[in-house]
Order: C-alpha cells, then structure tokens, then sequence
C-alpha cells in the first residue's frame, strides 16, 4: 500500500508538494498539444522541471503552490490544482491565483471543479487568505466555466502583459473570490 504524504485531501483527490518522480509525468501533460491549448506553446522538459521547482520553493515559503494532485483511489497523478503567488505586471497583482492543469484523460470528471473548491477552503480557512483570483484567456471557456462553478465572480476582461504578442490570447478574464 502506499502512502502519500497529502499537504490536504477532498472526496477522490490528494493534494501534495512536488516529488522528483513527477517529472515525466508532468511533462507528458505539459507537452500534450490538447491540454496546452490556451497557452503560447507546450512545455519542455526542462521548463516542467523549473516549474516544479519555483512550486517546492512557493510551497516551502508559503504553504501553498500549484499542488500535484493525485486520485485517492489508486494514487495515480493526474496533473495540479492549487494557488500560485502571481507578481507580473497588471492592476491586481500581486495577488494570489488558483489554477488547475489536469491530464487530458481525466478531464469531465469533476476534477478541476472538485480540486478548486477544496483549494479554496485551504487558501481561506487554513491560510487566513482574504481574495484569490482565476485568470484565463477570453477563449478558454472550459476554465470561465470552473471559475463560475466554484463560486468565482468575473471583475473584468484585460489584456495579460505576458500575452500581448499573441493576438489569440491576450484579453483575459479576472474572476474573484474573497473569504
């Protein structure tokens, strides 16, 4: 049997601070063109690695990251779920955002839905963190869609200062969520 060290659980999900084992994993979904849709490019092996590092480091420092998510039932990893400290440059920030990237196998299972809830009663309730945003592209309807679902209101549309060199996914939406 195995047993994981879970930071917090919900229904079906764990959630927990990076392993060196999760590299491949990670990067299969980083790489996969589906699940990479409404970002500039897939990720790399070595960008996976650098951001499995900067969430250890923002896990160390804060108690919190974009947690590896594993399913309860057979401790399979399915991709992340969690809150991220987000510094670029816009009128919110810095902020705290919660933000999921599930593998394309495991999507329309209520995962996302699911994750985000519980991520957000962990952010409020056990971290004491009075608003947490979502932000996505315009187009990633799929995302607005759990934005809603966990009770998050839209704020504004802007264009995201790290996108605006690419004309399809530069407006975003800002949603919100305070405690």
């Amino acid at each position: 049997m195995v047993i994981m060290n879970y930071v917090f659980t919900s229904e079906r999900l764990g959630f927990r601070n990076w392993l060196s084992t999760d590299i491949e994993n990670m990067y299969a979904i980083n790489a996969d063109k589906k699940v990479m849709e409404f970002f500039p490019d897939t990720l790399t092996r070595e960008q996976t690695i650098a951001f499995m590092e900067r969430m250890q480091k923002q896990f160390a420092e804060n108690r919190f990251c974009y947690f590896a998510v594993d399913k309860l039932e057979n401790h399979e990893f399915i991709g992340f779920i969690g809150l991220c400290e987000q510094t670029y440059k816009a009128e919110f920030t810095p902020c705290i955002d919660i933000g999921w990237r599930i593998s394309h196998p495991e999507w329309n299972k209520g995962f996302a839905t699911e994750g985000a809830k519980r991520c957000l009663a962990y952010g409020f309730n056990d971290l004491n963190i009075e608003k947490i945003v979502s932000v996505a592209p315009k187009i990633n309807t799929k995302s607005e869609h759990i934005m809603t679902k966990i009770g998050m209101t839209k704020q504004f549309e802007f264009e995201h200062p790290l996108l605006s060199n690419d004309d399809r996914l530069r407006t975003c939406v800002l949603y919100e969520l305070r405690k």
